[in-house]
């Protein structure tokens, strides 16, 4: 009998898991806001996603329609989560644009970063946080941190 892997191929060792109020509308603008592909989508119950995996890039991303009865709560049920993704993209600005135009309110304006990043944040019609970022510079450790307190308070 073939040993099976404790972590499966395909599935990086941390993956962020998402409940959503709304997850096939979700999924949908996450494909096509962000350039990702639906892996997989299984139905719950009522017409719900039970569970839905989208790749982005290296990463895959979870997701399944909140489920209250089983303590399953999306951000818009318990008034925000304290929780943000971080996704690296390629044109950040644009990105952004598409997400705004994709029902997306910004949080943090787009700006450069004194860590190499062009990064905002956005809140995506579902409520959860997302930053977006483009790396656009290689900054050394002492440099961001010399950078850091040059900043003002």
């Amino acid at each position: 009998m073939a040993k099976v892997k404790p972590i499966p191929d395909g599935y990086p060792r941390v993956t962020p898991y998402l409940y959503i109020d709304g997850a096939a509308a979700a999924i949908d603008s996450y494909c096509s806001v962000f350039g990702g592909t639906e892996r997989m989508r299984l139905p719950g119950s009522d017409g719900k996603v039970g569970h839905a995996e989208i790749q982005l890039g290296d990463s895959v991303v979870m997701l399944a329609d909140e489920f209250p009865d089983v303590g399953t709560r999306a951000p818009k049920t318990v008034g925000g989560s304290p929780v943000s993704l971080l996704l690296y993209v390629e044109d950040v600005d644009a990105t952004v644009v598409k997400a705004v135009d994709a029902g997306a309110t910004i949080s943090q304006p787009i700006t450069d970063k004194f860590y190499g990043d062009r990064s905002g944040t956005i809140e995506d019609p579902f409520s959860h946080s997302r930053g977006l970022a483009t790396h656009i510079e290689d900054v050394s450790p002492g440099d961001m941190e010399t950078r850091m307190k040059a900043m003002p308070d």
